[in-house]
């Protein structure tokens, strides 16, 4: 698609003044004036030869224009369709695709699982404190997808299970997992979930080879933060956010989704919630203090994240729990580090408005996609313009 043609159709997707776009159009206004001043001296070429030879300087100063623009065309055009397409979608917006099966509520079945999947048991994604999860296919559609295998032998740790997929059966959003069966037996129950190949976000913090740009990190947190807004207006907190409970979609892209919601908890405003429970770096300090959580509880969980993605740090990790959590309740972090000191200030006032002790002063997740570091596409053409410089 040619520079004109994208320009002819999107006459008022440039909200703001770029030296790309004042580049683009100067050189459209450059040849216009050149190609006028070249049509009406070419009446008057035969009359003399003073005028046949002003225009003959005018055709090589037109030739120097293109020459210029095509000595721009090796070094920048390649990517003028792409810097366009930034100009008008500074960042992709757009959500990661949908679980190939329509959200449904799921319950428990007593039918013995592999009459219906195959669970490849050498195959582990992931596993924690509820089990492991194994790679498995449904025999009658071929679909792949994940299975979430969760010791659960008493009548109680089985209600805890339920509670997570009574939890699941409310979350019908692109950047949560999706749920799409159940199936209870004696010791265990077995979740049949939406199957992503990306891997942990952790796994991108910590892979020297990964390079983590702050534009991917905006790309990172807003999906994230598009998760929990949609959870917290479900009236649902999921209480144990972290990098290792975000997947990749891909390996190739920087789309997201939340995963691991055994902690989730609905939330009822007129029922004081208290949890004993999380990961400590993670932790909110009304957690710690055993006091009511809700929706911010998850946003300062927000913030540790941010914090660590930007620099590769933990804000509040000390040399055991007990100092981690010592830190967490002084809050004590800052940017002095020298990971921070090519980080937008933008970013740092998204961080400094969610590590804020006091829950009632932190950001909502309504609040902080509205946050210039989100919203503000000048300023993510200007961090996509470093990376590339």
């Amino acid at each position: 698609m040619s520079l004109f043609f994208l320009l002819l159709f999107f006459p008022t997707v440039f909200l703001f003044s770029s030296p790309f776009q004042d580049l683009v159009q100067a050189g459209f206004e450059e040849v216009q004036k050149l190609n006028q001043q070249n049509s009406q001296l070419s009446q008057c070429t035969a009359e003399t030869a003073v005028s046949t030879a002003v225009h003959l300087d005018l055709i090589e100063e037109e030739q120097e224009v293109d020459k210029y623009r095509e000595r721009k065309d090796d070094k920048q055009q390649a990517t003028v369709e792409e810097e366009l397409h930034f100009l008008i979608f500074p960042t992709d917006s757009s959500p990661p695709p949908p679980a190939p099966f329509e959200h449904c509520l799921v319950t428990t079945k007593t039918h013995q699982i592999t009459s219906y999947y195959t669970i490849n048991k050498e195959e582990v994604l992931g596993g924690g404190r509820f089990g492991m999860v194994h790679k498995c296919v449904e025999k009658s559609s071929g679909l792949v997808l994940a299975a979430k295998i969760i010791k659960a032998r008493s009548q109680k740790e089985k209600e805890v299970v339920k509670c997570e997929i009574e939890v699941m059966n409310q979350l019908d959003h692109a950047n949560l997992i999706q749920l799409y069966a159940a199936f209870e037996s004696r010791h265990e129950i077995i979740l049949v979930m939406e199957y992503v190949d990306g891997g942990e976000l952790f796994d991108r913090i910590i892979d020297e080879n990964y390079k983590l740009t702050e534009l991917d990190t905006v790309l990172f947190i807003r999906q994230i933060s598009e998760g929990l807004q949609y959870m917290h207006k479900m009236y649902i907190l999921h209480l144990d956010l972290k990098p290792e409970n975000i997947l990749c979609v891909s390996r190739q892209t920087n789309k997201v989704k939340i995963i691991d919601f055994g902690l989730a908890r609905r939330y009822k405003p007129r029922e004081k919630l208290r949890v004993n429970f999380g990961t400590p770096e993670f932790l909110a300090p009304e957690v710690i203090n055993y006091e009511f959580v809700s929706f911010p509880t998850d946003m300062w969980s927000l913030g540790v994240i941010t914090y660590m993605l930007l620099s590769g740090l933990s804000p509040f990790l000390g040399e055991d729990d007990n100092e981690t959590l010592n830190n967490i309740l002084a809050c004590q972090w800052s940017f002095e580090e020298a990971e921070f000191a090519d980080i937008s200030e933008e970013a740092k006032d998204f961080i400094s408005r969610l590590l804020v002790k006091s829950k009632s002063w932190r950001m909502s997740a309504s609040q902080s996609l509205k946050h210039p570091w989100l919203s503000d596409r000048a300023l993510h053409y200007r961090l996509h313009h470093k990376v590339n410089d």
